[in-house]
């Protein structure tokens, strides 16, 4: 039986691990050169907002693990699509491992992510994930432009 509400521990980590696997898989449907330069309406590139999901979620979940306040850095030297890959796939594992040393009483713990954003730890992984959507459903809007068809929004594992 739940006794930690409505989704424990365990379920949020799968779900977003889940939402990861999805957005991999949406990262490796591009083309190397629209992955880095194509791009709709004036925002940016996928690599672009890839780079924005690794700078966000393990960086997140370190400075909340050793509750410090560390800034925002977007500035990742990835510049092909195996190392956006690499990337991602190594940071996997870490999500899991400090998901895991965050206890869940610390959840409604009020955090200033990046220093800028201060909300209950909870909060602040649910942006993460929901961060992780957004890019990932913009992904999904370059892939149609071009005329590849993503995977399926549903199939998360």
């Amino acid at each position: 039986m739940n006794t930690q509400g409505i989704i424990s521990k365990e379920e949020l980590l799968k779900s977003w691990q889940g939402h990861r696997a999805l957005a991999r898989r949406v990262i490796e449907k591009f083309p190397e050169k629209e992955l880095f330069e194509f791009s709709i309406g004036g925002m940016r590139p996928f690599a672009e907002m890839v780079k924005e999901m690794l700078s966000i979620a393990v960086p997140g979940l370190e400075s909340i693990v050793s509750n410090q306040i560390e800034k925002y850095d977007h500035n990742l030297p990835l510049t092909t699509k195996q190392e956006l890959l690499e990337h991602w796939d190594a940071d996997t594992p870490k999500i899991d491992a400090l998901f895991s040393e965050i206890a869940v009483d610390r959840f409604k713990e009020s955090f200033k992510i990046f220093g800028e954003y201060e909300f209950p730890i909870v909060e602040n992984i649910q942006y993460f994930i929901d961060n992780e959507i957004h890019h990932r459903a913009q992904g999904y809007v370059y892939l149609r432009a071009l005329g590849i068809e993503p995977p399926f929004f549903w199939e998360r594992y």
